[in-house]
């Protein structure tokens, strides 16, 4: 049967910031009233907890000093009244809660929930309370906390992620940056993380998709009034189901050439597989023509495995210069190497007027040279090359990812797709995107390749650069997760992405089919 005709749309991202503005506008629309809204957070928290572990019991509430320590101990509130056995650990001290963090414990107190001071215990107490535990809830560090968590919050998190129990993180896992995504020393890894009022652009990029688990959003009444309050969000949250509609419908008519001529300069010697790649996957990305140019040793193979690309041997830069004058579109750099071949080719890249796609060698070249900027460029850095091509160290990007992205777009131009885990899109708005999906058996070698190929090919078809870069980078995660479900992990090879790509193409087509019924 076709897929439901349904599309999602981009989710807004907000940092840490901007949520806390909108919060701020919710309280005063409700006449102050802060305490109603921990409570409607508490509630949705609770909700979720025991939809995912139903009567699950004993739970065990780690408890800060802000609001968020807040929501920790109105949890424990609703649980108790629900029968569930539950008590609180307080990880700062109950004397320091002010306002509605302090009106919150008490609240906890005359529910009778047991709360243990984190001093009152030795090591083995509190390892004894933590593996006692069916399921722990993280409510200690919250939104408003930057850089490493500190005695005893650290040795806490530490503890809690050794213990065999589930974490449920309330709002964001207490040690990761919710506006970047970073985490500066220990950082809860939980099964879920319940969030609130806006989402967070940290949760879904750098370490957050690695330690939020899964993610529930609720907007706790926020109207279009609250988020405008916030401002501009940093990001969009891009799947699959809401850039698809991006494609071009093809008509009965259609012929190849409506679909882009791409060029693929790639493989020197001994790496003529990527390039290869890059190719097979254009062509299973609706390229009309391929054209791979390699080094001579590599054609027979490339013919064997593709026949449908057409393959030139090339020794010389020189020789590319006809093919570039024949294509819409130029992917360069996968397995290109950094000697004087690859030279040659970057150079003739860069002195033509195609729209090009840089990756992997192409990069680590532009690297060395004085920047070039375009605007008809594509750069697809992972954090390593994004570090070279900034001066900088890859700490420093994946310290805050978002920026680094943007400021290799400032410098470079056109498009900029920065790889790992919530991959990021700059194109120059205040604006970015980050990609939602994708999972660890992409932590291979070719994944990338297989990528340029994907972009090289939505580039012919696609109008502007930025929404084919968007859709290519769904495209390619929708693919992996869909091979992930047949081979797993561990297994996982980029041919098995490439193999993939029709599925996720048609579940596209058939979505435009059923919308025109």
């Amino acid at each position: 049967m076709p897929p439901s005709s349904a599309r999602s749309v981009p989710e807004p991202l907000y940092s840490a910031e901007a949520v806390r503005r909108i919060d701020r506008h919710i309280i005063d629309q409700r006449g102050g009233d802060g305490f109603g809204l921990m409570q409607s957070a508490a509630h949705a928290a609770f909700r979720r907890m025991v939809k995912r572990w139903p009567s699950v019991s004993p739970v065990l509430v780690l408890c800060g000093a802000g609001n968020n320590g807040g929501d920790g101990y109105l949890l424990a509130s609703q649980a108790q009244r629900h029968g569930l056995e539950v008590r609180c650990l307080a990880v700062a001290p109950v004397e320091r809660l002010t306002g509605d963090a302090r009106s919150a414990w008490q609240q906890a107190e005359a529910d009778g929930v047991p709360v243990q001071a984190v001093e009152a215990l030795d090591d083995a107490g509190l390892a004894s309370l933590l593996d006692g535990a069916s399921l722990i809830v993280d409510a200690m560090l919250g939104t408003g906390v930057s850089g490493p968590p500190r005695s005893p919050f650290a040795e806490v998190i530490a503890r809690a992620n050794a213990c065999p129990a589930p974490i449920l993180a309330v709002d964001v896992p207490s040690g990761l940056d919710a506006s970047t995504g970073a985490a500066a020393g220990e950082v809860v890894r939980a099964a879920l993380t319940v969030t609130f009022i806006g989402r967070k652009a940290g949760l879904y990029t750098g370490v957050g998709p690695a330690v939020c688990g899964d993610i529930a959003f609720d907007d706790l009444g926020a109207d279009a009034d609250a988020l405008a309050a916030g401002g501009v969000p940093v990001a969009r949250l891009r799947r699959w189901n809401d850039v698809r509609a991006l494609l071009p419908r093809r008509p009965a008519n259609a012929h190849k050439g409506q679909f882009g001529r791409l060029l693929i300069v790639a493989g020197d010697r001994g790496f003529g597989g990527a390039g290869l790649m890059a190719a097979e996957a254009a062509g299973r990305s609706g390229a009309g023509l391929v054209t791979l140019a390699t080094r001579p040793e590599h054609v027979g193979a490339a013919l064997a495995r593709c026949p449908s690309v057409m393959v030139r041997g090339v020794i010389h830069g020189s020789e590319i210069e006809d093919l570039l004058s024949g294509a819409d579109t130029v992917v360069c750099g996968p397995g290109m190497g950094t000697g004087a071949w690859g030279q040659q080719m970057l150079q003739q890249v860069l002195g033509s007027e195609v729209p090009r796609v840089l990756d992997a060698d192409a990069l680590n070249l532009l690297a060395s040279r004085v920047a070039v900027a375009s605007e008809r460029q594509v750069l697809t850095p992972h954090p390593g090359e994004a570090a070279r091509l900034l001066g900088c160290q890859v700490a420093d990007i994946e310290r805050d990812r978002i920026g680094a992205a943007q400021r290799l777009q400032r410098t470079y131009g056109g498009v900029v797709l920065l790889k790992g885990a919530g991959t990021v899109i700059a194109a120059g708005t205040e604006t970015v995107d980050i990609v939602g999906g994708g999972n660890p058996g992409m932590a291979t070698g070719g994944m990338g390749d297989v990528l340029a190929g994907v972009i090289g090919a939505l580039c012919g078809q696609l109008s502007g650069l930025a929404p084919a870069v968007v859709a290519a980078a769904c495209a390619h995660l929708a693919a992996a997760d869909r091979a992930s479900g047949h081979v797993g992990y561990m297994g996982l090879l980029p041919t098995d992405v490439i193999g993939h790509l029709p599925l996720v193409f048609r579940d596209a087509e058939q979505a435009a089919a059923a919308d025109k019924v």
